[in-house]
């Protein structure tokens, strides 16, 4: 089986939490050999009815499409700045309080900007 090219692949192959990491970690190396904006060009189907992080996860992929955007130098996706491409509270990757004020710190702009805390290499393929 193939890895996702793009965000919106990464969508449309996650019917749970577990599916959504897995394919995500495979996009980005998918990305890291062939960085492309077209890699997010296109909304990525919402994930907030089909599982429990949904929302998250949505929020998460406006993210990603706006850090590497970053990377490649250009203006992220207009659907990366839809508000239901926010979290309405805060996330944290990890629960335990003395990570939560790391993950405050470290956390990459268009994360933290969109309510998702995570570590400064969440988006590392190593």
């Amino acid at each position: 089986m193939r890895r996702p090219r793009s965000l919106s692949e990464v969508a449309a192959w996650t019917h749970t939490a577990d599916d959504f990491s897995l394919h995500l970690s495979d996009f980005l190396h998918e990305f890291e050999a062939r960085p492309s904006a077209s890699a997010f060009a296109e909304e990525p189907e919402l994930l907030v009815e089909r599982f429990e992080l949904g929302q998250v996860a949505d929020a998460y992929l406006a993210a990603v499409a706006a850090f590497l955007s970053q990377h490649l130098a250009i203006a992220a996706p207009q659907w990366s700045r839809a508000p239901h491409r926010y979290c309405p509270r805060p996330w944290f990757a990890s629960t335990g309080s003395a990570m939560r004020a790391c993950l405050l710190l470290e956390s990459p702009g268009p994360f933290r900007e969109r309510n998702l805390f995570v570590s400064a290499n969440a988006l590392s393929v190593a």
